[in-house]
C-alpha cells in the first residue's frame, strides 16, 4: 500500500514538475544572448575583405515559465517584464513576433541606405505594398487577414504609399465592400470585406488591419543581409558599419574585435536599445574588444552610462566607446591604430 502511495505521490511530482515547463506566466525573460561576427551574414558583391569582425549583439527573450522566471529573480543580470510592457494592447505572440521580423527588416534598409550613401553609392527604392502587422479583433479583417501578410491591391488597384491606401479605403461608407489582394507564403490571394466604423473612433472607418510600407531597397553592388528569424531594430547600426566597410577599400575593423548595438535611422543617427547591460556580457564573452554603445546626446541615462556600469562589474577589458551617429563611429575607426596584436576569437 505505501509503494503504490509513494509511486502515486512521485508520479504527481513529477507531472507538476514537468506542467511547470508548459505554463506561461504573465511575464517575459530576458537574458544575455551571443556576439555574432557579421561577415557571414552580410554580403556585398565583389566587397572589400576584412582583417578584423564587426559582431552584432543579442539578448535571449522568452515567455517565462515558473523556472525561468525564478532563475531570472536569483540572476543579476537577467530581466523580468510584465507581459503589457512586451505586447502592445490586443497583440497576439504571433504578431509580436510579426513586428519584430518587420522592425529586424527596417533596420536592415536604413543600414544599407546609410551605407551606400556614404560610399557615394546610388539608392533607390521600389514601394511593393502594405505589410499587415496585426488584425484587430471585431473588425472585417479578422480571421481573413493575419499578421506579416502583404496587401498589394485594392479593388484591382495599386497605390504608390500606405498613406494612399488608407486614404482609398477611408473615403469609403460604413457597409461599403472593397477587395484585397495580398501574398502569404508565397500564395497570391483575394478577399471581400465590408468596411466598418472603429470602436474607438466611430468617425472613421477601415477594416481593421495595423500596417506599415512594404518597400524594397535598390542597390549597386547587391547585397544580401541574412538573418533569418533574428528580430528587433538594434543591429541596424552595427549593419551599417559592416555594409560600408565591405564597400570600402580601407578596413575600419584593423585588425580589431568590435562589438556593439543601437537602432540605426535613414539620417545615420544612432538610437538606444534595450538589454544593453546583457549585450555587454554577450560581447565580453566573445572576446571583443571595443564596444560602441548609443550615447543618447550625453544623457544621464544612456545606454552607454549602463554599458559602462556592467562593464566595470565584470571587470571587462573592452573599451566602451559612445557614439551618437555612424559618422561619428566611421571617423573613431578611421583614427584608431592598427591592432599589433593577435586577433582574440
Amino acid at each position: 500500500m505505501r509503494k503504490k502511495i509513494y509511486l502515486a505521490s512521485f508520479s504527481l511530482l513529477i507531472l507538476i514538475l514537468i506542467g511547470g515547463v508548459f505554463y506561461s506566466l504573465p511575464y517575459y525573460v530576458s537574458k544575455p544572448g551571443m556576439a555574432k561576427e557579421l561577415k557571414p551574414i552580410i554580403k556585398v558583391e565583389n566587397g572589400y575583405p576584412e582583417k578584423g569582425n564587426f559582431m552584432l549583439t543579442t539578448v535571449r527573450m522568452g515567455r517565462a515559465n515558473i523556472y525561468s522566471y525564478l532563475g531570472a529573480k536569483l540572476s543579476k543580470y537577467d530581466e523580468i517584464y510584465p507581459l503589457d510592457e512586451i505586447l502592445y494592447k490586443k497583440e497576439t505572440e504571433k504578431e509580436y513576433t510579426v513586428r519584430q521580423l518587420y522592425l529586424m527588416s527596417g533596420s536592415k534598409m536604413n543600414a544599407i541606405d546609410v551605407a551606400y550613401h556614404k560610399a557615394g553609392k546610388p539608392v533607390h527604392y521600389k514601394y511593393k505594398g502594405i505589410y499587415v502587422l496585426n488584425v484587430l479583433p471585431g473588425m472585417p479583417a479578422y480571421g481573413k487577414l493575419q499578421a506579416g501578410d502583404r496587401v498589394f491591391k485594392v479593388d484591382g488597384r495599386t497605390f504608390p504609399s500606405s498613406e494612399k491606401f488608407i486614404s482609398y479605403v477611408a473615403k469609403k461608407h460604413a457597409g461599403d465592400q472593397i477587395t484585397l489582394t495580398y501574398s502569404r507564403n508565397k500564395q497570391t490571394k483575394n478577399v471581400k470585406l465590408n468596411v466598418a466604423k472603429f470602436k474607438e473612433d466611430p468617425s472613421k472607418v477601415g477594416v481593421g488591419i495595423s500596417l506599415v510600407d512594404d518597400k524594397e531597397i535598390i542597390v549597386s553592388p547587391h547585397v544580401v543581409v541574412k538573418t533569418d528569424e533574428i528580430g528587433g531594430p538594434s543591429a541596424g547600426f552595427m549593419f551599417s558599419l559592416e555594409i560600408y566597410n565591405q564597400l570600402t577599400k580601407e578596413d575600419l575593423t584593423k585588425g580589431y574585435q568590435i562589438a556593439g548595438t543601437g537602432t540605426i535611422s535613414d539620417d545615420g543617427t544612432i538610437g538606444p536599445i534595450g538589454g544593453i547591460e546583457q549585450k555587454i556580457i554577450a560581447a565580453n564573452k566573445a572576446g571583443a574588444q571595443i564596444f560602441f554603445a548609443p550615447n543618447e546626446k550625453g544623457s544621464k541615462h544612456s545606454n552607454y552610462r549602463d554599458a559602462l556600469k556592467a562593464g566595470n562589474e565584470i571587470n571587462t577589458k573592452m573599451k566602451i566607446i559612445p557614439v551618437d551617429s555612424f559618422n561619428e563611429a566611421v571617423r573613431y575607426l578611421e583614427k584608431l591604430p592598427k591592432n599589433s596584436k593577435k586577433m582574440v576569437k
